[in-house]
Order: C-alpha cells, then sequence, then structure tokens
C-alpha cells in the first residue's frame, strides 16, 4: 500500500504541533492505513518536532499500534483459560484454515489479520471470537464460518460494486 503524504499531513494538520497530539496522530494514521508506515512515522516526527526514535518507542511500546500493515479486518480469538476450556484453540484452527493464515498474519490482500489473546474479559459468553470491535460469543467452528464468509462476501462486493 502506498502512503499519501497529503493524507497524512492533513490528519498531522488536525492535531497540531504538539507533544501531546502524538498518540491521537499516530491513532489516526493507523486507522487510515491499518498500520504504521514508516514514510508516515517520519512525517510525525518532522511535524511535532521530536527525534524519530521517539515517535518509535511510542509506536512499538503500545499494543494498539502496528509497525507491520496489518487487515482491515481485525480477527481475534481469546485464547484465556475460560475460553480455552471452551474450545478457542479449535476456533482459531478454523479461523486459520479458512483464511489461510496462522495467528499473527495477515492475508495476502491485506483483508484479515488473525490475533489470538490472553483474555478478552468476557469469560461468560466463552469461546469469544472479535472482529474489528464486535463481539462474538458462544462460538462454535460452524459460526466462525459464518461469521467469517459474510466478512469476506462484503470485501468481495466492495471490490466489484
Amino acid at each position: 500500500m502506498e502512503v499519501d503524504i497529503q493524507k497524512v499531513d492533513a490528519i498531522l494538520e488536525r492535531h497540531g504541533t504538539e507533544k501531546r497530539s502524538l498518540i491521537p496522530a499516530l491513532l489516526e494514521i493507523q486507522d487510515e492505513y491499518h498500520y504504521l508506515p514508516p514514510e508516515a512515522l517520519e512525517r510525525v516526527a518532522e511535524h511535532i518536532r521530536v527525534p524519530m526514535i521517539q515517535v518509535y518507542e511510542v509506536a512499538s511500546f503500545y499494543k494498539a499500534f502496528s509497525l507491520e500493515p496489518r487487515g482491515k479486518h481485525i480477527v481475534t480469538v481469546c485464547l484465556g483459560t475460560a475460553c480455552h476450556v471452551r474450545g478457542s484453540d479449535r476456533l482459531i484452527d478454523q479461523v486459520g484454515r479458512i483464511l489461510g493464515i496462522e495467528p499473527g498474519q495477515t492475508t495476502e490482500d491485506y483483508q484479515f489479520t488473525l490475533e489470538g489473546v490472553n483474555c478478552l474479559g468476557t469469560c461468560a459468553l466463552g469461546p469469544v471470537m472479535v472482529i474489528d470491535g464486535k463481539y462474538y460469543g458462544n462460538m462454535t467452528a460452524t459460526k466462525v464460518e459464518r461469521i467469517l464468509k459474510k466478512y469476506m462476501a462484503a470485501e468481495e462486493v466492495a471490490e466489484n460494486g
């Protein structure tokens, strides 16, 4: 994905040049590109007038940020104890089979990234899968397939529509 520096500049203008604008600007850039491209990080450092290492430290410290390209849709499966006991390992395997990726990977078309997390704090709903912030509880392998196919179909319509 190519970085449109004019888009990055527009984001930075909205946030100003104060150091406190670093995190909000990075969040908005990540929303745009689904990760923090190196060119954008350089532009942020110049705009806010902080060393590049400081921007990188913030970007690499917070889990909300990714320095690697991620998919448009983030699929997260809870692997905490309650979810694990209820079969979350089968869920993450099923998602991986459907998407053709392992946890921590992104599909070649950059539509999906699969992540496993230690806990989502929704133990009563376990096993739990989250896609783009939407929680799906009491999941089964069959439900996983049905839900992912809806997202995949929506992407196909968007590409062809």
